[in-house]
């Protein structure tokens, strides 16, 4: 059954959300289960209302940003004994596909309407849709408040301008009438702590591997484990975007099966979570493994735990632990070790535990991006080189070696005290798909501010006194530059003030009026489509 019954999804999405909405039968998970799983969309596909959601995604943290070539499913799997049915259970999922990565958000809407659902039927669904049709657009940076089947689910989806680490908590109001209302504190966070507690004391070998997009693959026992430890990994770099591809929840099954697990070619930067047997032999050559138990929180604290080796990988009943053979490229922080394991003996909540380190992970990133974003920032043009009569100036080269020798003054030692090989992690994570996605962005970023300057330097000429010393030809001309830049500004929404676009509107018009009646006659119908 889908809902809304118009929604379109191809033969090979159907067949892929099929096999990805149930755990695998090893997993032998009963009672309820909830997991999230990411597929491909497939190619060729009508985009529809993206340009209102392109909107929106402008002002999103780049992390949350949604990525048009993938959706999300959001499942909560119910497995029960159940006599009168012919295999003796009774198994059903309910699935949400979205574009967006908001999973604490879609995680609570199911556990709402799904045990419900499971009672009733498919009337019910078309309830709760008539409920998400009264949702407001998802705005970030407002307290948004959203109807789900007779409570009130109050949130507020982050936006660039927060202060990385910080999360402005949402008040839970009283109501005065009788519907309850719940406030979420995130809608995408997972619970950090929790993931990582059976890898702990490899969480910052974890966050190098992630930072270099290296292949990496979570086996678990269970799709709930292997998706919120993959999607924990992928958030640990934040503030900075993960580049490459990653799979919660990963099945034989999967379209991209052969592509990713073939042995002609070097293991792909992905991250998959996996929970069949069939992948510890299928992925045995891949180079680092992390093995999961059952994820359950610390009474007392692990033990020390040292890498393993590959080798002695055979099956998944291999003990918990990290294999691989990778050499990190800083020493070891021991005192968010130590931390977190005072934590542990002093039963602080896991919240508590998280924030810690989500705090921990925030300034190890931005300690180790901060280099980057100055030297690149240093490759801007000055504001004197911008003329109104010639093109935007091109940004400066990107070098390798020029970045490099800033490190000696203005590395992450100004705000690190770890020590190591930084230079060695730098080399490598220029070489990384997720150097080359955060350089492209902040490329486009810096090239739309260029052309931003340039049309305010535009606007602040005496264009009319230009065109009265030129000819008819040259004015047309630039009549219909400015026309293009005007339409460029719109459609590319360059970073530039509404006022200044009015301004440079006024002009197009003062310069049309001072010319011959044919000729005005004909600029004012072109290039205002």
């Amino acid at each position: 059954v889908i809902y809304p019954p118009h929604s379109k999804l191809t033969d090979k999405e159907k067949t892929n959300i099929c096999y990805l909405s149930f755990p695998d039968s090893n997993s032998g998970c009963l009672g309820d289960t909830q997991f999230c799983f990411r597929f491909r969309r497939s190619p060729g596909r009508k985009v529809s209302f993206c340009c209102f959601l392109d909107q929106l995604d402008r002002d999103l943290p780049v992390y949350l940003k949604k990525d048009s070539a993938y959706y999300y499913g959001y499942v909560y799997f119910r497995q029960v004994r159940d006599k009168s049915l012919k295999r003796g259970y009774f198994q059903k999922s309910l699935v949400l596909i979205s574009k967006l990565p908001y999973v604490h958000l879609f995680r609570t809407m199911l556990k709402q309407i799904a045990p419900e659902y499971f009672e009733k039927s498919e009337a019910f669904l078309e309830a709760v849709c008539s409920d998400v049709d009264r949702w407001p657009p998802p705005v970030p940076g407002k307290v948004l408040q959203l109807p789900i089947m007779g409570v009130i689910m109050k949130l507020r989806i982050p936006t660039y301008r927060d202060k990385p680490g910080t999360t402005p908590i949402v008040q839970n109001m009283h109501q005065a009438d009788a519907q309850i209302s719940m406030a979420l504190p995130t809608v995408h966070e997972v619970d950090l702590f929790r993931c990582f507690c059976p890898v702990f004391f490899h969480i910052q070998m974890l966050w190098e591997l992630v930072l270099l997009g290296e292949p990496l693959v979570v086996m678990a026992p269970s799709p709930s484990e292997s998706s919120e430890t993959v999607l924990a990994l992928v958030s640990c770099i934040s503030p900075l975007k993960y580049c490459s591809d990653f799979r919660p929840y990963f099945t034989i099954h999967d379209s991209e099966f052969k592509e990713y697990t073939t042995r002609t070619q070097a293991p792909p930067s992905v991250i998959l979570g996996v929970t069949n047997p069939f992948f510890a032999k299928t992925l045995q050559h891949w180079p680092h493994i992390i093995r999961i138990g059952d994820i359950k929180l610390p009474g007392e604290v692990p033990k020390q735990v040292k890498v393993k080796k590959l080798k002695n990988l055979k099956t998944l009943d291999s003990k918990p632990g990290v294999y691989t053979s990778y050499k990190p490229y800083l020493n070891k922080d021991e005192e968010i070790v130590k931390q977190l394991q005072k934590g542990v003996q002093q039963k602080r909540p896991t919240e508590a535990q998280s924030v810690i380190l989500r705090r921990y992970f925030l300034e190890l990133t931005e300690s180790f991006i901060i280099p980057l974003e100055r030297y690149v920032a240093s490759l801007m043009p000055l504001q004197k080189c911008i003329s109104p009569w010639k093109s935007p100036p091109q940004l400066r080269q990107f070098s390798q070696e020029d970045f490099m020798k800033t490190l000696e003054k203005a590395g992450p030692q100004l705000t690190s005290g770890l020590k190591g090989d930084w230079i060695g992690l730098y080399r490598h994570f220029l070489k990384s798909p997720n150097f080359d996605g955060w350089f492209r962005s902040r490329q486009k970023e810096m090239t739309q501010k260029l052309e931003a300057l340039h049309l305010e330097a535009l606007c602040n000429e005496n264009l009319v006194f230009w065109s009265q010393k030129h000819t008819e030809v040259e004015t047309v001309d630039l009549v219909l530059k400015l026309k293009n830049k005007l339409l460029q500004a719109n459609r590319e929404h360059l970073p530039v003030k509404t006022d200044t676009l009015k301004k440079l509107q006024t002009h197009i018009n003062d310069i049309i009026l001072a010319l011959p009646d044919d000729l005005q006659d004909i600029l004012l119908k072109t290039g205002t489509t």
